[in-house]
């Protein structure tokens, strides 16, 4: 069961604005026009308020389905207090879907308002796309209850993300915008906020919300989100200072980045284009040499390989040139091909689900390249979270099977199983669908980067002929700079020679010795 968080985690039913255990207080003309609630109700919230609620969704159930004879206010009131006594069980998924029954009703169903705090709730244990998406029916202004709290923030982040996911971009930044700081999601919300303004082309907005988060990481406790949100800023401000060609900037950005955070192998990728729009190609390969260590296996670069050569051409190095070209044309190609028949293999999204697991588990049968290309997919946000809530459906299912007979045999059980596991069924195959977009989309990287493989070595055979476009000559370095850049040492640090056997304390620091042989 997955660890709730404490600030938000945590919904007291005192919190809301009607009487004991959260429910509201019907209008006496209201309550005359629904009648006395049947005993079943009134057993079902009395062992509700007792805490049993293994008890209480049996009850709950029968008047729900209209089985106790109780009305139409009375069955909504029952539908509101199972989302909640699920969620109180740790069936978050149930939970959600009781809900979500208050909410298409929209505020023609009298716990619609109320619903809100406890989406906050499943937010901490379910995929937040998920519970974003039932935060489409309410507007900004149903965010403004007192009786939220500090949940106004969550849910506020919460309406920025369903609005984000649904092209709104312009009111999730006022959104995103809008959440407290000081709030445990202000992090959160500040770095989807730039997000947003990258997205919307406002680039020195989008670096203003991800400077914001870092301060909030220097001055908030240390906690694996802030530093998470931290490390992700890092790498946002790095790309957004490349995209305006302040490539020294970018690179200060990217150094700044933790070698233990999963963003490091990216970062060093993408600096070495920045330290190449510098004429750094010392470091530039540098950096592709690091990427080479074995202690990257959930990371794959194809595009080092074309950089790689760029900088040989580029310094008039035709024959290591051409050696990386011949590198990336030995492995890529094949490996190509080798995605190609996994996903015909596994074209069904529920049997790539099935090969994501065994690959989790170390198996799987794969090539090494092939098989770093798999984790490198498995990597991927989107595919993680579809995971995540995979083993959340899961877990779910074990409690049911490991609850007591008298509640596993009944009938508000038999409908929890099927439902969660039909939603089980959807979410593998979604993240199935979402590791075969991402290996498409390596494929078609590949077969982009084998055309710019084609173009550089005809470039590399011009080159050798002296008959290069005085354009692209005008690319290559200088006879003037053909000199190799010194590398300099400082005090804290030693000169020592690569002898074909990586070192994790050395990566990030290895140079490569570049001499322009142009002009010669």
């Amino acid at each position: 069961m997955a660890e709730a968080r404490p600030e938000a985690a945590v919904v007291e039913d005192g919190e809301s604005a009607g009487g004991d255990a959260g429910e509201m207080e019907f209008a006496p003309e209201t309550v005359e026009k629904s009648g006395p609630p049947s005993k079943t109700l009134v057993r079902a919230l009395d062992l509700y308020k007792g805490g049993d609620y293994y008890g209480a969704s049996i009850d709950l159930y029968q008047v729900v389905e209209g089985k106790s004879g109780d009305g139409e206010l009375h069955r909504q009131r029952a539908e509101f207090t199972m989302g909640k006594t699920l969620h109180h069980l740790g069936l978050h998924s149930a939970a959600l879907a009781y809900f979500d029954r208050v909410i298409q009703k929209g505020e023609a169903h009298p716990f619609f308002g109320e619903t809100l705090k406890w989406l906050a709730a499943l937010s901490q244990s379910l995929p937040e796309a998920v519970v974003a998406e039932r935060l489409g029916k309410y507007k900004a202004k149903d965010l403004d209850q007192p009786v939220l709290g500090r949940l106004r923030g969550e849910l506020l982040y919460l309406l920025g993300r369903y609005h984000y996911g649904k092209q709104g971009v312009e009111q999730a930044v006022a959104l995103f915008g809008a959440v407290p700081r000081g709030t445990r999601i202000y992090a959160r919300a500040k770095f989807m906020q730039g997000i947003s303004f990258v997205r919307l082309g406002r680039g020195s907005e989008a670096a203003a919300a991800f400077k914001d988060v870092l301060r909030v990481a220097r001055e908030a406790p240390a906690t694996s989100e802030i530093q998470r949100f931290e490390q992700m800023a890092l790498l946002a401000l790095a790309r957004v200072f490349y995209s305006t060609r302040q490539f020294e900037l970018s690179i200060k950005y990217y150094e700044r980045i933790d070698e233990q955070s999963e963003d490091w192998p990216t970062a060093l990728f993408e600096s070495s284009w920045a330290h190449f729009m510098r004429n750094d190609f010392s470091k530039a390969l540098g950096n592709i040499h690091t990427l080479n260590a074995p202690y990257f296996e959930n990371a794959a670069f194809p595009e080092s390989q074309v950089l790689r050569a760029v900088v040989y051409w580029k310094n008039c190095l035709y024959d290591q040139a051409e050696v990386a070209i011949e590198d990336f044309s030995r492995r890529y190609p094949a490996l190509q091909s080798q995605v190609a028949a996994l996903l015909k293999r596994y074209n069904d999204p529920a049997e790539m689900y099935q090969q994501l697991i065994k690959l989790r588990g170390e198996a799987g049968g794969l090539s090494p390249e092939l098989r770093r290309l798999v984790l490198a997919a498995l990597g991927d946000q989107q595919v993680r979270s579809a995971l995540v809530y995979v083993d959340e459906l899961a877990r779910e299912l074990k409690q049911i099977d490991g609850a007591e007979a008298e509640w596993k045999t009944s009938a508000v059980a038999g409908v929890i199983v099927q439902d969660v596991a039909l939603q089980r069924s959807f979410a593998e195959n979604a993240a199935g669908e979402l590791a075969q977009r991402r290996l498409q989309r390596y494929a078609a990287e590949i077969n982009e980067l084998q055309k710019q493989a084609l173009k550089v070595q005809y470039e590399i055979i011009n080159g050798r002929k002296n008959t290069l476009e005085t354009e692209l000559r005008a690319e290559q370095v200088a006879q003037s700079a053909r000199a190799a850049r010194p590398i300099a040492v400082d005090d804290e640090h030693h000169f020592w020679p690569f002898d074909g056997e990586y070192w994790r304390d050395e990566l990030g620091y290895y140079r490569v010795k570049v001499a322009s042989m142009c002009g010669r």
